[in-house]
């Protein structure tokens, strides 16, 4: 449901569809890109769900529009005929990741866990992210069986598509552990990811250098 401010345009694209109501909103993470229009949505009478892991960080990170359900593993929502899956597969993008499989589809939604637009990852160590289990984790979400990936930005893709993005996040991650294991700096390894994997200079990268580092040491 993106940014709170989001929510109208929101509302509007669901409006062009059907004039049904919103009867549920499933979370892929906390952030507020994602779940920004939580507060709103549950104003409205929808049912906010997320992995427990969500919860807890925004209640820790006091941010609005709590989720009211929450689950483990897995959590499927049946309604009008139709099916929709939620699972959490481990530790990637943050520690409550969720994948959303629309079975009759053979479409996934992914969250953050995939990107097409940018294509570099934000490993968000502060919630629970993990460079070393992301490929693990988008090992299990390609055993679904899907022919569409939704990602969290950027143009819609494919299972090819998912596989690439895995395949160079180990590429990335094995060239930087290897850094890490021959002792180089932070700022080695930060001037490698803007310059052999395209990540953006300053930003993201080096607020994630210091704790992938320390993950991969």
């Amino acid at each position: 449901d993106m940014f709170d401010r989001d929510y109208a345009a929101v509302m509007e694209q669901v409006k062009s569809l059907t004039g049904k109501p919103v009867k549920y909103v499933l979370n892929t993470h906390q952030h507020e890109d994602h779940a920004g229009g939580n507060a709103k949505m549950l104003a409205a009478s929808a049912e906010v769900i997320a992995h427990r892991n969500v919860r807890s960080d925004m209640v820790r990170l006091n941010q609005p529009g709590l989720p009211r359900v929450t689950f483990s593993d897995e959590m499927d929502v049946n309604l009008g005929g139709k099916e929709v899956v939620a699972r959490h597969y481990g530790r990637g993008h943050t520690g409550g990741d969720a994948v959303i499989y629309f079975p009759a589809r053979k479409v996934i939604h992914t969250g953050d866990l995939f990107l097409t637009n940018p294509p570099q990852p934000f490993i968000d160590y502060a919630n629970g992210g993990s460079a070393l289990e992301w490929t693990s984790t988008l090992d299990d979400v390609l055993k679904l069986d899907f022919d569409v990936a939704i990602p969290g930005h950027g143009p819609v893709s494919d299972r090819a598509g998912l596989m690439k993005f895995r395949n160079n996040f180990e590429t990335m991650r094995n060239r930087i552990s290897g850094m890490v294991r021959g002792g180089r700096t932070k700022d080695e390894v930060a001037k490698t990811l803007v310059a052999e994997f395209g990540w953006a200079q300053g930003g993201l990268a080096v607020q994630q250098v210091d704790s992938m580092i320390a993950e991969l040491r």
